[in-house]
């Protein structure tokens, strides 16, 4: 196919033990899926359905990079998070079938400009500015699925080697199969997509210098420099 310009890089995330590369597609973004950063963030876990946002494919990037801090913010927060690979093409999925759509798990950061959520927030307007920025969707190698699904296990992060967040997976308020029926009720998935599956409590400031490290039992750990 010709194309009037050059055609952008595919964006990917790294696979473990393996020099082939997990095509991106698209990036949704579980929000408020445990119930303490639900409460953290002022609202009721009990009395909403989940909800979605999205970040653009080429927001990934490797465990290892370094992240330039970004513009227009003075609040940049860090959100550690089970990521979900879709393997298949699924719609309106069953909650019972939901984890046969899935290629694979790994960590990842919903990086966010805090300062531009609330502005968005106040005034009404989409969150597009706070979430979808140049890199702000770290991922660690993904896991593939053969090698077993995630339920449970601690997650956490460290900032400069002191514990930020941490939970336990089974904490989630939807499951990862609820997560991805619910997903695929409003839209197609297809292979590439990646879930961002919601953050725990304990989501606070970044700054230029901060050492991430973002774990999962059983994962390859994440882990970025901001600067």
């Amino acid at each position: 196919m010709n194309f009037v310009i050059e055609s952008p890089a595919q964006a990917s995330v790294a696979v473990e033990g393996s020099s082939a590369r997990f095509p991106v597609r698209r990036i949704f973004c579980v929000g408020r899926n445990y119930a303490e950063h639900a409460r953290e963030m002022g609202k009721d876990p009990d009395r909403e359905p989940p909800f979605f946002f999205t970040k653009p494919a080429d927001a990934v990037c490797d465990s290892g990079a370094v992240v330039a801090y970004p513009p227009l913010t003075s609040d940049l927060h860090h959100e550690i998070e089970l990521v979900v690979a879709i393997g298949v093409e699924a719609v309106a999925l069953p909650v019972e079938k939901a984890l046969d759509a899935i290629w694979g798990y790994g960590v990842g950061l919903d990086l966010t400009r805090r300062d531009l959520q609330k502005l968005a927030k106040d005034m009404g307007r989409p969150w597009d500015w706070a979430k979808s920025f140049d890199m702000s969707a770290p991922c660690g190698a993904l896991r593939p699925v053969e090698r077993g699904h995630v339920s449970s296990g601690r997650i956490a992060l460290q900032v400069n080697g002191e514990t930020r967040q941490q939970a336990d997976i089974s904490n989630l308020i939807w499951s990862v199969p609820e997560v991805i029926a619910h997903c695929s009720e409003s839209v197609k998935l297809m292979p590439g997509d990646l879930i961002f599956t919601g953050t725990p409590a304990g989501v606070g400031t970044l700054n230029q210098g901060d050492r991430l490290v973002g774990s999962i039992d059983g994962l390859s750990d994440l882990e970025i420099l901001i600067r």
